[in-house]
């Protein structure tokens, strides 16, 4: 069964040029260079949601786990903390759309 990886956190205050940065240069070239289906890529507008939330999709759980365990990943995540805060991470059932 399929699953999503949901990722959610908001940016630092004044560290938003290196967060764009980052993402631009290279959170996502390394998500297209592991062909991560990436199916949800949301803003925040209004409200008190996290500010960004990311979902990929993996084809079952162990490949999840195998992707958020791997040293490449951890090392990509620290990277993203430099420039946000309250991040968050889960794997869930992909049922369709949207999903919190």
């Amino acid at each position: 069964m399929s699953v999503k990886i949901l990722l959610t956190w908001n940016i630092k205050a004044n560290a938003e040029q290196e967060y764009y940065g980052f993402m631009v240069g290279s959170f996502l070239p390394w998500m297209n260079h592991k062909e991560l289906a990436l199916t949800d890529a949301w803003v925040t507008m209004y409200g008190n949601e996290p500010q960004i939330m990311v979902g990929v999709s993996l084809p079952d759980l162990k490949a999840a786990r195998e992707l958020l365990n791997s040293e490449e990943w951890l090392n990509l995540r620290d990277q993203l903390l430099e420039f946000v805060e309250d991040y968050t991470c889960k794997i869930i059932h992909q049922k369709g759309a949207f999903q919190l």
